[in-house]
């Protein structure tokens, strides 16, 4: 598998931000410009402890097996193979969502006086946040899962994705 790259979830980001910029002005010039749910961040910050949670088990269990502790429960290929796709799943869908909101933000900084519009632009910013997390976390969970090359991780510096 193919490691995301940095570069690709920021040409995301900042391409729906734009984007999204852009559709907020146009929005707002023929009439009243949607709100921006509160919920958005909270449920992209449920999706980042769940890729976080996802993460340090896997973690923790790939240790274990590694160092041969009695009992130790394994990781299946396939389990790891799976948490990747959903990481990188959600990083792609995260950087989109984060520049969406980001965008519309940006535009709604200019009407801070205004308390609906200041409110919009602090939920529009928890969720750039919220969507900034869910990508650390799925980096990291992208971490977590990467075999070495020849087979031993003697030294947990593995390169080849699982």
């Amino acid at each position: 598998m193919k490691q995301l790259r940095l570069g690709v979830l920021a040409g995301l980001f900042a391409a729906a931000g734009v984007l999204s910029w852009g559709g907020a002005r146009l929005w707002d010039s023929f009439g009243t410009l949607p709100s921006v749910p509160l919920a958005a961040s909270i449920v992209l910050a449920v999706i980042a402890v769940i890729l976080l949670a996802t993460a340090l088990s896997t973690r923790t269990r790939l240790r274990a097996q590694r160092e041969r502790r009695p009992g130790a429960k394994g990781v299946e290929p396939l389990f790891a193979a799976r948490a990747v796709v959903f990481g990188q799943a959600s990083a792609l869908v995260a950087a989109l969502v984060a520049g969406m909101y980001g965008g519309t933000g940006v535009f709604l900084l200019s009407y801070l006086d205004i308390p609906p519009r200041r409110d919009q632009a602090i939920y529009a910013g928890a969720a750039v946040i919220a969507g900034i997390g869910v990508i650390a976390a799925a980096l990291f969970l992208e971490r977590v899962c990467r075999l070495p090359e020849d087979g031993n991780d003697h030294d947990g510096t593995g390169t080849a994705a699982a």
